[in-house]
Formats: C-alpha cells, sequence, structure tokens
C-alpha cells in the first residue's frame, strides 16, 4: 500500500502519481483514469470500465453474424 496525500491544484484538490505508480499502471501525462466504487472503497484504473459492455455487445455481433464476416472474407 502507498499512502498519498491530497494537495491543493488551482482551485481544486488532487493527488500527485509516484512514477513507480504511474509505470505500473502505463499511464502518461494528460491519460484518462476511472474511479469506481469498489468493496473497500474505490478503484483507480485506466481501463474505462464501460468499454467491456461495449466489447461484449461487439462479440455478440460478431457471433450472430459469424457466417456472413466469413463469407465477406473471402
Amino acid at each position: 500500500m502507498t499512502a498519498l496525500k491530497l494537495t491543493q491544484i488551482g482551485n481544486s484538490v488532487g493527488v500527485i502519481l509516484p512514477k513507480e505508480i504511474l509505470a505500473r499502471l502505463k499511464l502518461e501525462k494528460g491519460d484518462m483514469v476511472f474511479v469506481t466504487d469498489a468493496v473497500n472503497g474505490v478503484t483507480l484504473t485506466p481501463y474505462d470500465p464501460g468499454m467491456d459492455e461495449q466489447l461484449k455487445l461487439g462479440r455478440e455481433f460478431m457471433r450472430e453474424f459469424r457466417d456472413t464476416f466469413h463469407q465477406l472474407a473471402k
């Protein structure tokens, strides 16, 4: 566990992430992070949780029209 201190950033309050955490999350300046509710608090992740639903729908679509895509690939 890493303890981080809240700091004033302009008119907002923010957390500065150490280089080690940025490297572990594969994040760079300007990247988006997502905060989701978790059982013991919140989770900070570089992955958009809404993207999972979009991928699921896309996979279902591909599965439904598998034969059509196969024919188009010829």
